[in-house]
């Protein structure tokens, strides 16, 4: 077992390059799925914790309607059509990539047991579909209007 909180060596100044230039939040294909949101006229909050019993942050949230949007990185999150393996360093590579999945598992598992609906996308996934898909369940989690109305 190898100490996962000591990242190796990167192999060359180019991986370490890439790698730094690697951001958290506000990658392409986010940004890509919340414009075509906001151009439908959806609100949403972008990088927030959708409650205190885990430490993941959604990509996208709404809390009132309790959904939460991860757009998950082919390669962070072990894509099963397009997730690269690295061979260099690959013991701790593959280690840290199934320490990463599990983690999604235990966030999917603790959110959904507080009745959160959790959709998980990958970075290669065509953005119209992912925001055709979240705009449906939006519309079945319409929060119920207060007072007024029909009978």
């Amino acid at each position: 077992m190898v100490d996962l909180r000591v990242a190796p060596a990167p192999s060359s100044a180019a991986v370490r390059a890439r790698f730094r230039r690697q951001g958290r939040r506000d990658t392409v294909p986010e940004l890509a799925v919340r414009r075509r949101l906001h151009a439908r006229g959806v609100r949403y909050r972008v990088d927030v914790r959708p409650c205190r019993e885990t430490r993941a942050r959604g990509d996208i949230v709404w809390k009132g309607r309790r959904l939460a949007v991860f757009i998950d990185g082919c390669f962070w999150h072990r894509c099963p059509t397009c997730g690269h393996r690295p061979t260099v360093n690959g013991v701790w590579w593959a280690q840290k990539l199934a320490a990463n999945v599990a983690r999604d598992r235990r966030t999917d598992a603790v959110l959904t047991g507080l009745g959160w609906r959790v959709l998980r996308f990958w970075e290669h996934e065509d953005p119209e579909a992912v925001v055709e898909v979240i705009c449906s369940e939006l519309a079945r989690r319409t929060r119920p209007r207060l007072g007024g109305g029909s009978p």
